[in-house]
């Protein structure tokens, strides 16, 4: 959460921020024109943004892509859901690069069979962690169902990145490097990761997904939201309250990791 905050101090994070948010809204914005879910979600090409800047320029690309969304959600008109928007979108740009460095780090440019499952493991999570948020907060205004939105926003996200990423990362990431631009060579001393906080993202992150899937379907009920004895018809209630933990706990070990 440290690191989140001090970057505005520095000039050159601010500039990597603003420069994320740029690219993702400006590759958005287009594609406003090709709806899945009209008003919701598009075609989302844009989707490789956050990963690329998060593995150059670390917590910037976190708020560039909330902002950048943002930005691009203006021209689909805003709305409560934008706020989910923003939260899915900040882990969805902070994410990739704390999940890589506690995986090992080095260069992103996977060329191996090992380097390309650790790749599809960063794109994958982050892709869930952002569809998990937004696919929450909307279900829970009664907008769109979990089981839509939700799995809708993980393959746009996970097919977009998993795709195009690791083709730009090949292209950008060695001239990023030698003009000593990454987010590890500006930091005088990058903070340790906790490493061990990385297992419990993932299991809240992906068990966020089955059990929000369960819930909607009525095939699960937790036992923090029986207690209350109320259903609804859209299951905002039921997913809203039981996914609860799930969301939170996941958002915090991101922060934290």
């Amino acid at each position: 959460m440290r690191e989140l905050r001090e970057m505005w101090r520095d000039t050159r994070m601010v500039v990597f921020t603003a420069i994320s948010a740029a690219l993702y809204a400006s590759i958005l914005i287009p594609f406003k024109v090709m709806p899945i879910i009209p008003g919701v979600t598009e075609f989302r090409p844009a989707n490789a943004v956050p990963v690329v800047c998060s593995l150059l320029f670390g917590p910037a690309a976190a708020w560039g892509s909330a902002i950048g969304n943002l930005i691009g959600d203006l021209f689909g008109g805003l709305g409560p859901g934008d706020m989910f928007g923003f939260a899915g979108n900040f882990l969805y740009g902070l994410v990739p690069y704390r999940a890589w460095e506690a995986i090992g780090g080095g260069s992103p440019t996977p060329r191996t069979p090992r380097e390309w499952v650790r790749m599809l493991f960063v794109v994958a999570l982050a892709a869930a962690a952002c569809a998990l948020v937004v696919g929450w907060g909307l279900n829970l205004l009664g907008f769109v169902p979990f089981p839509v939105l939700a799995n809708l926003v993980l393959w746009n996200n996970l097919v977009a990145a998993g795709v195009l990423a690791p083709l730009v990362l090949r292209v950008l990431y060695p001239r990023v490097q030698s003009g000593g631009l990454l987010y590890g060579d500006l930091v005088r001393a990058p903070r340790a990761r906790r490493r061990w906080l990385l297992p419990i993202a993932t299991a809240l992150t992906f068990g966020g997904h089955a059990a929000g899937n369960l819930i909607y379907a009525g095939y699960w009920l937790p036992p923090w939201v029986r207690v209350f004895a109320i259903e609804t018809p859209s299951r905002s209630f039921e997913v809203g309250v039981g996914l609860a933990p799930f969301v939170l706990g996941a958002f915090a070990c991101f922060l934290a990791l």
